[in-house]
Formats: C-alpha cells, sequence, structure tokens
C-alpha cells in the first residue's frame, strides 16, 4: 500500500528524491544540461506529493507548476527504481490530476525527453497524447511533450 501526501519542497525527502531524479536523468543523457526553461522552485511548484510505501519510506514524488489559468504542467514526477512496477507512479498521477482538478485545471501538459521510453510509455497508457513542444521545449531535441484534457468527475 502507499499513501500520497502534500510535502514541503525542501523536505529532506523530496530533496533526496529529486537529487536521484537528477542524477538519473544526468546519466541517460549523458550530461547535466538536459531540461530546457528555468529550473522549478519551490515558488513555481505550488503543489509537491510524495508517496510512501507501508512503512513510511519516500518512494516517489510529483509536482504542479500552474502556468494559466485552466493549464498546468506536472514537474519532477519520480519514483525510485526498487518501487517501480508496483502501482507508485499511477497513485501519484492520479493524486497530482485530482489536485489539478480541484484546482480548477482541465489540461495537464508535460515535458520528458527522447531517453525516457519508459516514460513515455506510461504516460501513454495512462491517457496523455504527444503534443506540440510547448513553452521553453520549443525546438528542443531531447524533448517530447505529452499533455491530457482531465474529465470532470
Amino acid at each position: 500500500m502507499v499513501s500520497v501526501d502534500h510535502e514541503p519542497w525542501e523536505s529532506t525527502d523530496a530533496t533526496r528524491l529529486r537529487a536521484a531524479q537528477r542524477g538519473e536523468l544526468d546519466a541517460r543523457y549523458g550530461c547535466d544540461d538536459h531540461e530546457p526553461g528555468a529550473p522549478p522552485t519551490a515558488e513555481t511548484v505550488s503543489v509537491f506529493l510524495v508517496a510512501r510505501d507501508a512503512h513510511g519510506t519516500a518512494v516517489g514524488c510529483g509536482g504542479l507548476r500552474f502556468l494559466a489559468p485552466g493549464r498546468a504542467e506536472i514537474k519532477r514526477m519520480y519514483v525510485t527504481q526498487a518501487a517501480r512496477g508496483t502501482g507508485v507512479a499511477v497513485a501519484i498521477l492520479h493524486a497530482l490530476e485530482d489536485e489539478a482538478r480541484d484546482a480548477g485545471v482541465r489540461t495537464l501538459v508535460l515535458e520528458t525527453g527522447t531517453a525516457q521510453p519508459d516514460a513515455m510509455r506510461f504516460y501513454e497508457r495512462e491517457g496523455y497524447r504527444r503534443i506540440d513542444n510547448f513553452g521553453p521545449y520549443l525546438g528542443e531535441p531531447l524533448s517530447v511533450c505529452l499533455a491530457r484534457d482531465l474529465p470532470e468527475i
């Protein structure tokens, strides 16, 4: 069983998970310069969630950056290697979608990259579709952008 709850951007576990994500992406892309645009911060990521396993260990995270009325971007979605394939990513994504919906968001967008085929498959399986790159990702050859219109509940 996994729980997903709000956590401060600067918390020890949130910081550790984001650092692990950056390390994994640096290794996949062979450099640390693979994310266009301004890095997300506590000021720009209004919602940050951390997933914990049954023992209370932080095993994943994700956040929302609100872009415009009705539109938000998923940022820093990550699940530890040991927790992959256990439903943690789905739990985080659904919690982010619920948070977005509650905030009046109708469209969620995200950016992943060409060296992350597993992420692309995950999002597409969850109903996201590829879109033209947007904002800071325009013209970026390593960026792959996706979106999903959130159904009303």
